[in-house]
């Protein structure tokens, strides 16, 4: 039965999953290149992120060693180029697919477990890693007679690809660093990429009028201090079933989006792809498991 506490916590896994899914239009309509538009999303969100933060004392000495800041400082790297990656992503092969294809990200999750925290994958997860290879290289299809437009498509999908794997880098990272509140971790990794990215900006092409300033400040406010503070809020209340289950709503939202807004269709080939790679990513998340049968053993001839 659930508890008002876990009610509370699905409506605001549910929301921060909606507002998530919301960005890439934001981000094209803003007219911003991806670094101008990561650069004000790292301002932004961190003076909320900032005005958060002080009113729930989150803020005191001694909260870092230098140990734990480095690894806070590579994770923000991180984070902010998984940002601008993905931002680029959008432009040149659509939300959709890029949404799709950033959804590998728990494959190379798996990947980079294996490889830096020693963990062993289960068959499980091998077989479900298989199923989204599989539905990645759907997603990749292209005629030959296609090929040779496709340049720009298959840079777009490749920095997708490039920005989940950054995402599972910053996993990796913060679950070395549980003991700090996430709230904290963002905010200083928001005001790290901020001042990393201030000589990539391009002063000269800044938003020229309120609807423009008005994007680029909500994908600040909106989809960074306030979707962090209501995902980290409910996953304090909810089980890592639920949180992974309502995950897919950022997803679907984008898709659904890219339809209604630019009239994006993906060609069967590419529906079948991004279908597995949710399936082989919710298999993950959700932890199924494939039911391996052993063959029967050949019984032995009677005299």
């Amino acid at each position: 039965m659930k508890t008002s506490n876990d009610n509370v916590g699905l409506i605001q896994m549910a929301v921060a999953m909606m507002i998530s899914g919301t960005v890439g239009v934001f981000v094209l309509e803003s007219g911003q290149s991806a670094w101008n538009v990561v650069f004000f999303r790292c301002v932004f969100g961190a003076l909320g992120l900032l005005a958060y933060c002080l009113a729930r004392g989150l803020l005191r000495p001694g909260i870092f060693t230098r140990k734990t800041l480095a690894w806070t400082m590579v994770a923000g790297v991180a984070i902010v180029l998984n940002w601008v990656l993905l931002f680029s992503a959008y432009r040149l092969a659509s939300i959709s697919l890029s949404t799709a294809v950033y959804n590998f990200q728990p494959f190379f999750l798996i990947a980079l477990g294996a490889i830096f925290l020693g963990e062993r994958p289960s068959m499980g997860k091998l077989g479900w890693s298989v199923l989204a290879f599989g539905g990645l290289l759907l997603v990749l299809q292209i005629e030959p007679t296609e090929l040779a437009e496709a340049g720009g498509y298959l840079h777009g999908l490749a920095l997708a690809l490039g920005a989940g794997a950054l995402y599972a880098v910053t996993s990796i990272i913060v679950k070395r660093l549980k003991p700090i509140a996430p709230h904290v971790l963002a905010l200083v990794q928001v005001t790290l990429g901020a001042l990393l990215l201030l000589p990539m900006v391009d002063f000269t092409a800044l938003p020229t009028g309120p609807t423009q300033w008005g994007l680029v400040v909500m994908i600040g406010l909106l989809h960074t201090s306030l979707t962090y503070i209501l995902l980290y809020s409910a996953i304090q209340k909810l089980p890592t079933t639920s949180t992974a289950a309502l995950a897919f709503i950022y997803p679907a939202m984008a898709i659904l989006l890219d339809y209604v807004v630019y009239g994006q269709q993906l060609a069967l080939s590419q529906i079948a792809g991004v279908s597995l790679i949710f399936l082989a990513a919710a298999g993950v998340s959700l932890n199924w498991q494939f039911k391996w049968r052993a063959a029967p053993k050949a019984q032995s001839p009677t005299c």
